[in-house]
């Protein structure tokens, strides 16, 4: 079991990666400090480009659109070796990143490794989810799980991974990421073009939630226009 002092460890060593992410900001080199983050972040590195996203967008407002264009681009190019991660290396590489980087556990399950599900998403989307386990949902929904996921908390790279795991179609695959991870910074600098450090404030302190309503709203739409 995790000791405290392992958690505070933790979060020391993730506090001084945030604090270097955002110095970035106030350097020459934000712009393509924000792509190499992003690329990174969909496969290996553990915190998430928002952080960066968000103070380049609040420094130069009228670059909104630049930022979030060149973020979702190097994050669904990053979540292409993340994929290629699941499918060639997920015995070594993949596994210990899902583990010690994205700090999920594996459980067995019906003899194959899976993942357990936050209990907001298994809550919140109900039986439509199609298990409480990754695995068991990718058998369900396919390449929609890379575009539901993509929008929430969950750290991006365990879903590139476990895609390439699943054998997402590599089409569908990148179609799906970047339609959800254009949704979540495109909405993200957008909000902050228009309101500014009210709006810094705000996402700072319940991004999470904010992820999990728009994912929750925006899946619910889909399953009312199936039932029109």
């Amino acid at each position: 079991m995790e000791t405290e002092q392992n958690r505070v460890s933790k979060w020391a060593v993730h506090r001084r990666i945030y604090d270097w992410m955002l110095h970035w900001a106030d350097t020459p080199y934000g712009f393509y400090a924000l792509i190499l983050l992003s690329f990174a972040e969909s496969s290996f590195f553990p915190i998430p480009p928002d952080v960066l996203l968000i103070a380049l967008v609040m420094s130069c407002t009228t670059r909104w659109k630049r930022y979030a264009l060149a973020c979702t681009l190097a994050s669904v190019l990053g979540g292409l070796a993340g994929y290629g991660i699941g499918v060639f290396a997920w015995e070594t590489m993949g596994r210990w990143i899902v583990e010690n980087v994205a700090h999920v556990e594996l459980v067995a399950v019906d003899g194959r490794l899976d993942i357990a599900l936050p209990r907001y998403l298994t809550e919140s989307l109900g039986p439509r989810l199609g298990g409480e386990y990754l695995f068991q949902v990718y058998d369900a929904w396919n390449a929609w799980i890379v575009f539901v996921f993509g929008l929430t908390p969950l750290p991006y790279k365990l879903t590139t991974i476990t895609a390439g795991v699943a054998r997402v179609n590599v089409p569908v695959f990148l179609v799906a990421s970047m339609l959800s991870r254009g949704c979540r910074f495109f909405v993200v600098a957008w909000i902050l073009s228009k309101w500014g450090e009210p709006a810094k404030v705000f996402i700072d302190k319940y991004f999470n939630l904010l992820c999990i309503v728009f994912t929750v709203l925006l899946v619910g739409g889909f399953v009312v226009l199936s039932f029109m």
